[in-house]
């Protein structure tokens, strides 16, 4: 149960604070009305559950979840089931994953029919073909769908702009952002926000991931020339190019993608530096509970550092509860204009080429990508090639490079290895190997532990100490050093301390930092305050915005205090 008031999640009917009804996640079910031909969205507890709206007609059960296929998909389908082109023109046609429905009757998509067609026949008889395709049938179904679905429609639209204003309660209408990506979720999240606040001078950021369907560039260009009141901010790294780091630390996998931090959470975080220094903001995700076991752990407000990607921001989920066809009633109803991919055949319009996208998706990427997709699987083979793999065709096209995990076969994976001796001359020492000089930007990383003074340290040994942010004791030494079998080291001493042991483990994260560093932008995200910088010049920490929480050196947050720990890290 969830109260919109109080913005709380309780087990009660009634919230416990204000004594308001809360709003209950129920199951929703679709049935079938056989003789409006069109999908029936019910919920466990309704009152006329198996009746159709429109006819009063009896309906049955169809399915969990549902989404519209569009007249592209539907010719594909024809395709590939060997039927004649348009032949379901007429009928109303849905999907769930891999089962679609032809006037309610399933058939299933096995996915070794994906590997198996042609791909090059099905692309010429789809551009035979498609000047016929016709959206004529498909309209008139998708407005008796919105007929019978119009309470459901109301009930969506109340509870979601009920929530969307409770939650903008607490922050000033500058500090309200929408996450944008140019999906579906997001789109009709963007559209709630604005209806819900009456503000069409939301500030909207995209996050261009380099990796996006052309149609989602042709769509965002098309959203911010429909909406031009909003503040539209593009987030994109333009200093790394995705091919180089897969080259570097190989290629994101399912349990790896660092992608994610280095091409989109990176970039958008600075966007939000930029805007708000270090005021805390809220934004609209659209997040739904039904995408995944992970995300259906989340709250449907979040702000905990465990949970949030983004520390500066309160994350709260307008369309938390529904289901895909809620999405597309929403779409189909307000007459929102959406990214084209979906008309395809995508559900999921992420990044491109991302490790989670199943084999219909790699399929349609090769039917309607066909270059960047033989592009993509040629690096993947030289890939496979490079780290080993004694068959990497098959490595690739059976899809086990995406359960990749650790650097085994690469260079790289030795920058993670924090190497070092005790040394024998000094109690509480240890002389780590770094992969480049001594500088300052290793000693910028030792910020978070309190002040950097190099003025306190012996000058003719270039020794810096570092002294405790509270007390103003010295904790740290840090000192160049020559060691037998590093071409670079350091040393550091601790001192006045309690756990020895505990403080060095923290100099070992920082010293992995600066030995692995692929400027993921990771720690960028964590820091709260927008202290801590990464870009050409290195990976720099202010001192004077540093709040010396250690949120970048805590395992909790950051194995290894590196990302770069788990994506490299050998057996």
């Amino acid at each position: 149960m969830w109260c919109n008031k109080c913005n709380i999640e309780t087990n009660d009917s009634v919230c416990p604070l204000c004594g308001s009804k809360t709003v209950e996640d129920l199951p929703v079910e679709i049935f079938w009305c056989e003789r409006c031909k069109t999908p029936i969205i019910q919920t466990s507890t309704q009152a006329d559950k198996g009746t159709c709206p429109i006819c009063k007609g009896k309906t049955k059960y169809m399915s969990a979840d549902l989404r519209p296929v569009f007249p592209e998909e539907r010719l594909l389908l024809e395709l590939l089931l060997q039927k004649k082109p348009h032949e379901y023109i007429e009928e109303s046609v849905w999907a769930s994953n891999n089962r679609y429905y032809v006037n309610g009757k399933s058939i299933a998509i096995p996915n070794g029919l994906y590997n198996a067609v042609d791909t090059d026949e099905i692309i010429n008889l789809l551009n035979k073909n498609k000047y016929k395709n016709s959206y004529e049938h498909f309209d008139k179904h998708m407005a008796t769908f919105v007929m019978a679905n119009q309470d459901r429609l109301n009930y969506l639209i109340d509870e979601a702009h009920s929530f969307i204003r409770n939650a903008a309660l607490k922050f000033p209408e500058e500090r309200i952002v929408v996450s944008f990506s140019g999906g579906k979720d997001s789109t009709v999240t963007a559209d709630l926000a604005v209806k819900a606040l009456s503000n069409p001078s939301l500030v909207h950021i995209f996050g261009n991931t380099t990796l996006e369907f052309p149609s989602t560039i042709e769509y965002a260009h098309r959203f911010r020339d429909a909406h031009p009141d909003a503040i539209f901010q593009i987030a994109k790294n333009d200093e790394q190019d995705f091919y180089d780091v897969c080259d570097d630390i190989g290629p994101p996998a399912r349990m790896m993608r660092w992608c994610c931090s280095m091409f989109k959470t990176g970039p958008i975080t600075r966007v939000i530096n930029s805007l708000y220094r270090s005021q805390q903001i809220l934004t609209f995700y659209g997040i739904r509970k039904s995408e995944s076991v992970s995300r259906s752990k989340y709250n449907r407000i979040e702000d905990s550092a465990d949970a949030v990607k983004i520390q500066q921001q309160t994350v709260a989920s307008p369309i938390f509860f529904w289901k895909d066809i809620d999405i597309w009633l929403y779409l189909i109803a307000e007459n929102v204009d959406f990214n084209d991919a979906y008309r395809l055949g995508y559900d999921r319009v992420g990044c491109w080429c991302c490790p989670n996208n199943n084999q219909r998706a790699q399929f349609l990427s090769r039917i309607y990508m066909p270059e960047q997709s033989k592009k993509w699987r040629d690096f993947l083979v030289g890939f496979a090639k490079r780290i080993g793999k004694p068959d990497p065709e098959v490595y690739v096209d059976t899809g086990k490079w995406k359960a990749r995990q650790g650097g085994n076969g690469l260079a790289s994976a030795n920058d993670v290895k924090i190497k070092f001796t005790n040394c024998t001359a000094e109690e509480h020492a240890k002389i780590y190997r770094l992969v480049r000089p001594f500088d300052d930007e290793l000693v910028g990383m030792f910020v978070p532990f309190g002040r950097v003074a190099p003025e306190l340290g012996k000058k003719i040994l270039r020794e810096v100490i570092v002294l405790d942010h509270r007390t103003n004791v010295p904790i740290l030494s840090l000192q160049p050093f020559n060691q037998d079998g590093y071409d670079y080291a350091v040393k550091v001493r601790t001192m006045n301390v309690a756990d020895h042991d505990d403080l060095q483990r923290m100099v070992g994260y920082q010293i992995r930092k600066f030995n692995a560093c692929r400027k993921c932008l990771k720690c960028e995200s964590l820091c709260r305050v927008g202290a801590i910088t990464i870009n050409n010049f290195g990976y720099y920490i202010d001192p004077q915005k540093c709040v010396h929480c250690k949120t970048c050196m805590t395992a909790k947050y950051l194995d290894g205090g590196c990302m770069m720990d788990k994506y490299l890290r050998t057996k």
